[in-house]
Formats: structure tokens, sequence, C-alpha cells
């Protein structure tokens, strides 16, 4: 068999082989989905195609080789529908190509690497022309100037040249299957050249050669199409595309310099433009700007979602994530903008009241679950313009643009709004709020501004909580005072500044002292005695109540021990305030105290305010607990304020009542003091100042009292003198006068009453370190 033969039976062979990868390409495009099928059907269709092409060539060739076809004028028809077939299966195979996942993440990706394609396509096909052209003549007189259809798939070829390189250096890795696609194109358009080629100028050998690289070149794109395929690209990741700042631009300045080199080479060498030469130099100046024209828009939107993103980070940052709420870069960015300093507007600050308990009992959940209806709340009760910010944690603010009378009765408003119950699913939380307010109008900065709104808060708090405080000018001097003792205080013990008085705890009707309450005096140098309700509160708040607690402690007992020892039969009690109660090493530290000072446990009495009532009730009787097993007696002081209630007076392990002044009124002292000895609890009635009151205790049967009537508090040494003046040889009880009710002592009875008192077990009720 001839060579002729041979090749005439492999390219029939390679068009059945091209319509394989035809019904492969539409088989796989079944099993896909979104652009990857569109993908897969449009090269599907350019193999279909391609394979109709070279079946009519293999037809086309065999007509010339038997002489059917035999002029000129027929070779070039043939040629010219074997030129369209080649454009048209390129073509597609091309739109295939840019449809492929990752190769153009949009339509409007695929234009661009389409346009920047025809720059290097236009590019090639002028330096081609040059080449071919006069004077160069490079191919001499196989020169196909009489075969105009190889234009076309000469174009489509240099095209797809162009293309795949684009994808090559644009496409995301992996790249290596997409360049493979644009690889097969490519050699597919050339093969179509060579087989249009063929036939046009008789060359039966290289029409056949070319019926098979064309099937060749389809089945390289069937097999790299099967591999390219990958997730679909979003929109969001598509816009990335739009990035001009990631692309190089060689890929226009490399072509433009070839065209400017080969086209000055032209005219140097005497050559002139003909049609061809002109419509390719227009068609790489259209694509140029074309190219351009996109970039700028490209640059444009992507300008635009800059500015976007910015504007949303910019809106990110002043937000409060949880409620929605500005947050205090928002606020602060408020203030600037609007230039409030000096305006007719109003700062609010606000605190939640007890927002630490939500927390640690209900969890964060509940407690972000409340903070977010705060927000709601607050949204839902101002007005237009004003802006309502979240500072962290349970702190709010509110600029709002009113006088500071209106802004008052807007912020007494939300006490109420804000103070209401929030149902939540595992039960109601019931919370209260302090606010303070600072006006714009007197302050030179927003820095003053904040600080006189948290100063204002702070006094709300001070002063009760669940109330609204204007700022005024006098917070400052208590602010700088609040500073100073503070300061002074972390160093009174050192310079021997901090003393003990005692106040007599009185046997009734003799007024005979059985014990005392050790209260803590200061007296500065400077700043003259401090009260005890002025630096006992900010003791707890600087956290220097535990050493003074443990100071008054050692003194207290150091005392006592004189005092026993010189054979005075008294006790003494110091208060405890509830952090000292509940830290952990404070029942060592009475057991300390005890021991060093050889004080017997049941002298020393420590009395717990009814507020400590206020914490955790569980925790607080085993505190107790622990107390009580030292041998120490336990008062509870101020029964009746208001957060004891008969249930927990049971179960507190206390021994003594000591009843609140705003209680001793007739009715209500006699209960108290049945209730106490129903109980098996010794009861002190507190703060009598006058006759009648102490009157009226002894006739309720309290047996034990204290006020400024029955004595006053005094230094050591004076105290000790009355217990002197008491226990001497002819000293006689002093009785108050009473009225013997029903079950009293009568004045015949004053000894028996007193030998009853003499075994109450010792107390101690320092009113100042309950304030803490």
């Amino acid at each position: 068999m001839h060579l002729p033969s041979v090749v005439a039976t492999a390219a029939a062979a390679s068009a059945l082989f091209a319509l394989v990868c035809a019904g492969s390409l539409v088989a796989s495009a079944r099993r896909r989905t979104g652009a990857t099928r569109r993908a897969h059907r449009l090269l599907a269709g350019g193999a279909a195609v391609g394979a109709v092409t070279v079946a009519g060539g293999i037809a086309a060739s065999l007509a010339v080789q038997q002489h059917v076809v035999h002029t000129q004028h027929d070779k070039t028809s043939l040629g010219s529908l074997l030129a369209v077939g080649v454009a048209l299966s390129c073509g597609l195979l091309l739109l295939g190509l840019l449809t492929l996942p990752g190769a153009a993440p949009k339509p409007a990706g695929a234009l661009r690497h389409t346009l920047d394609g025809l720059v290097i396509a236009a590019a090639l096909w002028f330096v081609g022309w040059v080449l071919v052209s006069k004077p160069t003549h490079l191919l001499g007189d196989h020169t196909p100037y009489w075969c105009k259809p190889l234009l076309m798939p000469a174009a489509v070829a240099a095209l797809a040249l162009g293309v795949s390189a684009i994808t090559a250096m644009r496409a995301p890795r992996p790249r290596r299957p997409l360049v493979a696609v644009g690889v097969g194109v490519t050699a597919a358009a050339a093969a179509g050249i060579g087989l249009a080629g063929g036939v046009c100028q008789g060359m039966t050998l290289l029409a056949d050669l070319s019926a098979i690289a064309l099937p060749a070149a389809l089945g390289l794109v069937v097999y790299a199409a099967r591999r390219a395929d990958r997730p679909e690209v979003d929109d969001e990741e598509a816009a990335v595309d739009g990035d001009v700042t990631q692309r190089g631009s060689a890929y226009a300045f490399l072509p433009m310099a070839a065209m400017a080199t080969s086209a000055l080479y032209h005219l140097v060498r005497g050559g002139d433009f003909d049609l061809v030469g002109i419509v390719t130099g227009s068609l790489e100046g259209f694509a140029l700007v074309a190219r351009q024209w996109l970039a700028l828009r490209d640059v444009k939107a992507y300008a635009e979602r800059l500015q976007d993103r910015e504007a949303y980070f910019r809106e990110l940052a002043h937000t409060d994530p949880l409620t929605g709420l500005a947050n205090r870069r928002g606020l602060l960015s408020a203030l600037e903008d609007e230039h409030v300093a000096g305006a007719s507007a109003v700062l609010l600050a606000l605190d939640l009241d007890g927002f630490k308990n939500v927390n640690d009992l209900r969890g964060h959940d509940v407690g972000d679950a409340v903070l977010v209806e705060v927000g709601q709340r607050l949204r839902m009760n101002l007005r237009p313009g004003d802006v309502a910010a979240r500072l962290g944690g349970d702190e709010f603010a509110v600029l709002m643009w009113a006088r500071p009378a209106e802004a008052k009765r807007a912020a007494t408003r939300l006490l109420g709004v804000l103070g209401g119950p929030y149902e939540q699913e595992l039960g109601t939380v019931f919370l209260s709020v302090s606010i303070g307010l600072a006006s714009c109008a007197t302050v030179p900065d927003v820095k003053a501004l904040l600080r006189n709104a948290d100063l204002a808060l702070r006094w709300a708090k001070q002063r009760g909580k669940n109330r609204v405080e204007l700022y005024d000018v006098g917070y400052d001097a208590k602010l700088r005072r609040r500073t100073t003792l503070e300061h002074e205080l972390r160093g009174a013990i050192d310079r021997d500044e901090l003393h003990l008085q005692y106040q007599p705890v009185v046997m009734l009707p003799s007024v005979r002292p059985v014990g005392a309450e050790a209260l803590l005096r200061w007296n500065h140098p400077v700043l003259g005695s401090v009260g005890p309700d002025e630096f006992i509160p900010v003791a707890e708040e600087c956290g220097m109540i535990n050493k003074l607690g443990a100071w008054v402690l050692h003194q207290a007992c150091h005392q006592l021990s004189r005092w026993l020892a010189e054979g005075h039969d008294v006790w003494v009690s110091v208060n405890v305030s509830p952090r000292e109660l509940h830290a952990t090493c404070y029942v060592d530290q009475v057991k300390e105290a005890l021991r060093a000072h050889r004080v017997p446990p049941q002298r020393l009495v420590l009395e717990v305010t009814e507020h400590a009532m206020a914490a955790d009730v569980e925790e607080l009787i085993r505190r107790l607990g622990d107390l009580r097993a030292t041998g120490v007696r336990i008062a509870l002081d101020d029964f009746g304020s208001g957060y004891s209630s008969l249930g927990q007076l049971r179960r507190l392990p206390v021994d003594i009542l000591k009843i609140d002044r705003s209680l001793v009124v007739k009715p209500m002292v006699r209960v108290i003091v049945e209730l106490g000895h129903q109980f098996g609890l010794e009861v002190i009635a507190e703060g009598l100042g006058e006759q009648e009151e102490m009157a009226m205790v002894v006739a309720a049967g309290c047996r034990l009292g204290q006020g400024y009537l029955s004595g006053w508090p005094v230094p050591a040494e004076h105290f000790e003198a009355r217990l002197d003046t008491a226990t001497s040889p002819g000293a006689r009880a002093v009785a108050v006068p009473v009225q013997a009710g029903p079950g009293q002592a009568g004045p015949g009875q004053v000894d028996h009453v007193t030998r009853n008192a003499q075994n109450v077990r010792s107390v101690d009720s320092s009113h100042e370190m309950r304030q803490a």
C-alpha cells in the first residue's frame, strides 16, 4: 500500500476518533452542572464541528487526488468551506475554554481575556503578514496570496494562541489543565490551516496529515477538559478579578513593541500597507482601546468596592456587635463630629445596677440577652438625632440634644423604662439603672464632658442607685477629697493615726456596762477628724477594708485581754464587713487574734449587719457557722432594716439581735423582743437617746441597751474608768424608773435582772463598718 493511501486511511480513522471525542464531551456535559456543563457543551459542539470538518477535508483530499476536482476555483471553494468549518470549530472551542471554571471568573472576565488575547493575536498576525508579504516574502513562491480563505483559520489560530497565553498567566493554580485545553485549541486551529491550505493548493499529503493532527488536538482538549473541573467561584470571589493591581502589563507592551518594530522594518525595506495590514493595525488599536476602557471601568468599580468596604468596616468599628448601638469609638466620633462642646446637648452615662449578679447566677447568655433588650429599649425611647452607645459591659451612654432640665426628665423616664422586668426563658430578671448627666454647654472639650458624666454617675451610685444625678461642680471637690482619703488611708496604720473608741452596752434598767462596741476613729494631722461614714466606704472600694478589719480585731482583742486580766467582767464586739466575711482566711484571722491575745472566745462578739443578707444567704450561713464553731458569738446588727426574714432568722447561726433604732417604737419593740426570746436570742436595743425610749424597751423586756443616753463612744481608758466605778465597793446600780408591765421586773426586782444580764454573751455592732 502506498504512503498516500496509508495516510488517507489514518485520516479516516482520525475523523471517527473526532466523533468519539465529541460524544465523550456530550456525555461528560450531562454529568455536570452550571458553568462546567456549559463549557463541556461548547467544547462538544466544537469537537463535533471539527469532526465534520475532518471528514469533509478527507473527502476533499480524495477528490483532489482522483482529479474529481481539478480546477483552482473548485479547490479554493473547497478550501473556503473547510476554513469556515475550522474557524467555527475553533471558535466554539475557545468559548468552551473561557467558560471552564477558573479560566475567567465571570462573563466580564471572559471578555477581558478575549480582548487581551486579541491584542496578542493581532500582533502575531501583523508580524506574520510583514514576514510573508513583499518585500520580505519569507515563503517565496509558496506564499498563498490567492488562498484568501486561509485568513480566517489563521486569525482564529492566532486568537487561540493569545487567549491560551492570557489564560496561562491569569488562571489560578492549578492552571495546567486549562493551559492544556488552550494548547489543544491552538493546535486544532493550526491543523485546520494545514487542512484548508492543503486542499487549496492541491497538497493532498499536507491535507491528510492535518486531518490526522486535528482529531489528535481534539483528543488533547477532551483529556484536559475532564481534568479542568474545579468548584464554582461565587460572585464575591469573582469580584477580585477586577483588582487590576494584581496584573502585569507585558501582554500589551510586548505585542505593541513587536508590531511597531515590524512596521518600521516593513517601511525601511520599501514595503507598503495594503488593506490586510491596515485592518490588522486598526484591530490592534481597537482591542487596546476597548481593553483600556474595561480597565478604567474595573478601576472605578474596584475603587467603589473599596469605598463600600471602608464604610462597612468604619461602621463596624463604631458599632457594638451585641446591641447594635454605637460603641465607645462611635460615641467619641459623634461627639467630635457634632462639636457638642459648648452646644445645647447633654450626655447621659448609664450603668445597670446589679448586672454582675445576672451573669453570675443566670449565665452570660442571659446577661447578653438582657443587654440586647436594654439596647432595644434605648432605641425605642430616644428622639431622632439622639445617639445611644454601649461603652462596654453594662455601661451605656446617650448623647441627647436637649437642655439639662428636659434631659433630666427624659432620664427619669428611662429609669422606669430600663428598670422594668426582663422576661427570659429561665425566668424574669429585675434590674435598676443609675444615670449621671453632664451638660455640654459648660465644658471646654469632649474629655471634660465624659469625665463630668462619669462623675455624676458615680455620685448617683453612691447615693443609693436607681436615681438620676446632674453633674455639679461640688463633685470635683468631693472626688479630690476621696482621692486624698484613699491615698492617706493606705498609710494611716503605719503612721499611728487610727485608734478605737468604745461605746458601752449596758444592762437595763441599771445602765451598768457589761460590754462595749469597738468603733474605729481616724485623726489625720492635716485633714483632721475623718468620720468612719466617710473613710469606711473608701476602704471598701480601694480594697483596704480587710487590712483595717484585721487591725481593729487585734486592737480590740488586745484591749479586751487587758480588761479581763484586771478582773472586769466584760465583752467586746467587733463588726465585720461583708467583704471580710466572705474572705476565705477570715476564720483563721479570728482564731489567730484570740490565740495571740489569750482572749476566751465567748468574750468576743462579731457583728454582721443585716445588709449582708443581700449577698448569698447560703454562703453567709456557712461562714457564720465556721466562725461560731470557734466559740465566738455572732450578733445580727440593724435587725429590721429590710433584708432578713423570719425564715432566715431561724436558719442564721446568730446569738444576739440588735434592734435598729427605727424600730424602737412601742408596738414593734415588744414584738421583736418576744421574737428574739422565742428563738433563744438575746436582744439589744440600739440608738437609745431619750429616757422615754429606754423606759419603753425596759417595759418590753429588753435587758440590754446601747446609745448616747447610756454612754458616748470614749477612749479605752475612759471606758475602763467607768468599769472601775461600776465594780467598786459601794457602787450602786442606777435604775431607770419604769412602769412594770405584765411579767416584767418591778422596782424590787432590779437585782434579779442584773444577774441575768451578766450572763449575756458578748456582742459588737459598729455602724461605720456595716456601711461598707
